[in-house]
C-alpha cells in the first residue's frame, strides 16, 4: 500500500467513525459534528493508527483514540478563529463555527470536544485489551500536551505575547517563535505518535524515536504551513486571510521563504533519521514526512 492509499483508507475510517461519535441532533451536537466533518487532513488521528502498527498493533483497536486527538484538535480551531483570538470567518473553505452558530455556541461546541475527548480515550481503553497502566499514562501525555504547558502554552504566545516582535532582536523573536512552533504544532503531532505506540504496547525507545519524529514533523509542518499562508493557493487552503496581512511572527516573515523552506527540508531529514530504528516498518512514516514538506494545502 502505497502513501496515498494508505492516507485514504485511514482517514475514511476516521471519518465514519468521527460521524458516528458526534450523532446527536442537539445544537451543539450539531455545532461538535459540523467542524469535526467539514474536512481536514486527519493527520493527528492517522498518526495515532500508524504509530500503532509500527509497534505491533492494529490500527481498528486504536482507532478511538485517534478520534479523541482529532476532537482535540477540532476544538483548538474552533476556539482559534473565534473573534477573540484569529477572527477567521472561513476555515477549509465553509464558514467557521460562530460565523455558522454563533460565538457562544462555538465557544461551547469546543468546551464539548474538548472534554468528550478525554472520555472517548478513557472508554477506548477500557474496552480494548490495553494496559490500563497504558491508558494512564496516554491520558497524562493529552492532556500536557494539549494543556497550559502544551498546545495552550503556543496559542498563548502566538496570540498574547508575540505583538511588536519587530522590536525584538531577531534571537529574541526566533526563540519565541520556536517556542509557539513546539507548543501550538508540534506538540499534538507528539502526543499522537506516543499515544499509539503507548497504546500499541511499544517498547520505551520506540516511543521515544516515534516522538521525536512527531517533533520535528511538526515543526516541518507549521513552517511549510506559514509558507502556504504566503505561495499557496486560498482556494485550496480555504482561506480568505493571511498571518502577513495579521502581522504574525513567522518563520517566512523573520528569515524569508528560501531559507523557511531549506529549514523545512532540513527538518524532515532529522524527522526521516530517526525512522532509522523501524527499518521498514517507518515507511509510512518516511513517505508521510516528504509529503508534508511538498504538499500544496
Amino acid at each position: 500500500m502505497n502513501l496515498k492509499e494508505y492516507l485514504s483508507k485511514r482517514s475514511r475510517q476516521v471519518d465514519r467513525r468521527l460521524a458516528s461519535l458526534a450523532a446527536g441532533s442537539s445544537l451543539i451536537d450539531r455545532a461538535m459534528r459540523y467542524s469535526l466533518t467539514a474536512g481536514g487532513k486527519r493527520l493527528r488521528p492517522i498518526l495515532v493508527m500508524c504509530a500503532a502498527e509500527i509497534c505491533g498493533g492494529r490500527a481498528e483497536d486504536v482507532l478511538d483514540a485517534a478520534c479523541a486527538l482529532e476532537y482535540i484538535h477540532t476544538y483548538s480551531l474552533i476556539h482559534d478563529d473565534l473573534p477573540a483570538m484569529d477572527d477567521d470567518d472561513l476555515r477549509r473553505g465553509k464558514p467557521t463555527s460562530h460565523k455558522k452558530f454563533g460565538e457562544a455556541a462555538a465557544i461551547l461546541a469546543g468546551d464539548a470536544l474538548l472534554t468528550e475527548a478525554f472520555g472517548i480515550l478513557a472508554a477506548a481503553g477500557c474496552k480494548k485489551a490495553f494496559k490500563p497502566a497504558n491508558v494512564l499514562r496516554a491520558v497524562r501525555i493529552l492532556a500536557a500536551e494539549a494543556g497550559k504547558n502544551g498546545m495552550i502554552a503556543g496559542q498563548v504566545q502566538d496570540t498574547l505575547e508575540s505583538d511588536n516582535w519587530q522590536k525584538k532582536s531577531r534571537a529574541t523573536a526566533l526563540k519565541r517563535l520556536e517556542t509557539i512552533h513546539l507548543n501550538k504544532t508540534a506538540a499534538l503531532i507528539r502526543a499522537s505518535l506516543e499515544i499509539g505506540a503507548l497504546l500499541a504496547g511499544g517498547q520505551e525507545e520506540a516511543i521515544s524515536k516515534l516522538g521525536l519524529y512527531g517533533t520535528f514533523l511538526g515543526l516541518a509542518f507549521q513552517i511549510t504551513d506559514d509558507v502556504l499562508d504566503i505561495e499557496g493557493d486560498k482556494k485550496l487552503l480555504g482561506k480568505n486571510g493571511s498571518d502577513r496581512d495579521n502581522n504574525k511572527l513567522t518563520y517566512p516573515a523573520l528569515y524569508g521563504l528560501s531559507r523557511s523552506k531549506k529549514t523545512a527540508a532540513e527538518l524532515i531529514i532529522k524527522a526521516k533519521a530517526e525512522l532509522a530504528y523501524f527499518g521498514k516498518r517507518g515507511r509510512i512514516l518516511s513517505a508521510l514526512a516528504e509529503h508534508v514538506e511538498k504538499r500544496e494545502y
